[in-house]
């Protein structure tokens, strides 16, 4: 389906992808840290949410 050259090309790029973004997040990481302090309590908020509405609807089926 794919050539040895695009799978090459593939994955090297998914690397230096993957090494860039690395690199940036850690750059950011003070922003982060002051800006996003609470929001690791809207995701498990999110994720009741969704368990709730799962629950309601299993238990009225």
């Amino acid at each position: 389906m794919f050539s040895n050259g695009q799978i090459v090309f593939g994955i090297l790029f998914f690397v230096v992808f993957a090494i860039i973004i690395g690199i940036m997040y850690r750059k950011d990481l003070k922003l982060h840290k002051k800006y996003y302090a609470g929001s690791i309590w809207v995701l498990i908020a999110f994720i009741g949410f969704i368990l709730m509405i799962s629950a309601i609807k299993f238990f009225f089926k």
